[in-house]
């Protein structure tokens, strides 16, 4: 599946995630076990706006930019989930 991230402008290494705060990568987890803004902000205590905010830090740092096919969170679970164990 790496080859898919490539072209995505996800990092196959996964370095780029060393780039997200640690709220941002609770946030990443979250949602990549299905969990929608609303819900993660209820779990960790913040505005659904906050939550928001964090995702867009999460596109900008993983150099995810919006596209027409509108799969930005899909590409950044894939990013998080195929980047090696830490």
């Amino acid at each position: 599946m790496r080859a898919v991230i490539a072209p995505l402008g996800a990092d196959p290494s996964g370095r780029a995630l060393d780039a997200l705060t640690p709220r941002e990568l609770e946030v990443l987890a979250l949602m990549s076990e299905g969990w929608s803004n609303a819900a993660i902000g209820g779990h960790l205590f913040l505005s659904e706006r906050t939550v928001e905010t964090h995702i867009g830090g999460i596109f900008a740092k993983l150099g995810i930019e919006d596209s027409p096919d509108g799969n930005r969170r899909v590409r950044a679970i894939l990013a998080y989930l195929q980047a090696p164990a830490r």
